[in-house]
C-alpha cells in the first residue's frame, strides 16, 4: 500500500515551475522592455527623417517572423495608429517655422521645417510604439513582474503591489457591469445619463477602495510585507534569447542612426 506524499515534498521534489513557450513567448519580457526603451533613447536623440525611415523599414522587415494575425496587430496597435496623425498635426501647425510659409494664422503656421519636423515626429511614434505593441502581444504579466524584481532588482514590495494591482483592473469591468445591472432593477437606469454615470463611477471607487484594503490585508497576512531575503515561485533567467532580443532592438536604432550620418541628416 502506498501512501500519497504531501504537497510541499511533491512541489519540492518537481522543483520550480519552468517558463515554455516558443518564440517571443519563451523571451523574458523585461529583455523586451529593455530593448524597446533602449530603441526609444536612440531614435530621439535626432529628429530626422532618414532614421526614424530606416528603424521602421526594418521593423517591418521583421515582424512576418513573429507570425502575428493581422487582425490582432491592427487591433493592438490602433491607439498608435490613431494617436500619430493627431501627434503629426499638432507638430505641423505649431513646430518651429522655416523654409516656405505655407499657411499662416498668428498662432499657428506651415512652413516646409515644421511639415519636415511633423513628418520625422510620426515615423518616430510608429518607429517606438510598434515594437513596444508586437513585443507584448503575449507577454505575461506575472513574468514581467518576475523580471522586474529578479533581474532589474526593484523593490519586492513595489513590483508585487504594481502585479495585484494588475491583476485586479480585470475586475473593474465585472463591478461596473453589476452596477448597471443593480440600478436597472432598481429603476434608476432609464434617465440622467451623466448623472448615473458619475454615481456609478463614484461606486466603483468605493468598491476598488474596499478590494484594495481586503488585498493589502490579505499579502500582509501571508508574508509579503515581511523583511529579509525573498524566494520566488519562477525564477527568472536573462540568458542567450534576452541578450539577443535586446541586441536586434539596439541593432535596428544603430543602423538607422548609421543611416542617418551617411545622409547627412544627423542633427544632435
Amino acid at each position: 500500500m502506498t501512501v500519497p506524499a504531501p504537497a510541499a515534498e511533491v512541489a519540492a521534489e518537481a522543483g520550480p515551475p519552468v517558463r515554455t513557450g516558443r518564440g517571443i513567448a519563451a523571451v523574458q519580457p523585461v529583455a523586451s522592455l529593455l530593448g524597446v526603451i533602449g530603441l526609444g533613447v536612440v531614435l530621439v536623440l535626432s529628429l530626422d527623417l532618414v532614421s526614424a525611415t530606416v528603424a521602421l523599414l526594418v521593423e517591418l522587415l521583421l515582424l512576418p517572423l513573429l507570425r502575428i494575425p493581422a487582425r490582432t496587430l491592427l487591433l493592438r496597435t490602433a491607439p498608435v495608429l490613431v494617436a500619430v496623425p493627431l501627434t503629426g498635426l499638432s507638430i505641423a501647425l505649431y513646430g518651429q517655422a522655416s523654409g516656405r510659409v505655407w499657411f499662416d494664422l498668428g498662432f499657428a503656421h506651415v512652413t516646409d521645417g515644421s511639415l519636415v519636423l511633423a513628418a520625422a515626429t510620426m515615423l518616430r511614434v510608429l518607429a517606438v510604439g510598434l515594437p513596444g505593441i508586437v513585443l507584448f502581444l503575449g507577454a505575461d504579466v506575472t513574468d514581467l513582474a518576475d523580471g522586474l524584481a529578479q533581474v532589474l532588482r526593484l523593490p519586492a514590495r513595489f513590483v508585487l503591489g504594481a502585479l495585484a494591482a494588475i491583476r485586479m483592473m480585470t475586475l473593474l469591468v465585472d463591478d461596473w457591469r453589476q452596477l448597471a445591472m443593480a440600478r436597472r432593477a432598481r429603476g434608476l437606469a432609464d434617465t440622467g445619463r451623466l448623472r448615473r454615470g458619475a454615481s456609478m463611477a463614484f461606486g466603483l471607487l468605493v468598491l476598488a477602495l474596499r478590494r484594495a484594503t481586503t488585498l493589502a490585508v490579505a499579502m500582509e497576512s501571508r508574508g509579503f510585507g515581511a523583511p529579509g531575503k525573498r524566494t520566488w515561485a519562477r525564477p527568472a533567467r536573462f540568458a542567450g534569447p534576452e541578450w539577443a532580443m535586446v541586441a536586434v532592438l539596439l541593432g535596428i536604432g544603430g543602423v538607422a542612426v548609421g543611416a542617418a550620418v551617411l545622409a547627412g541628416t544627423w542633427r544632435a
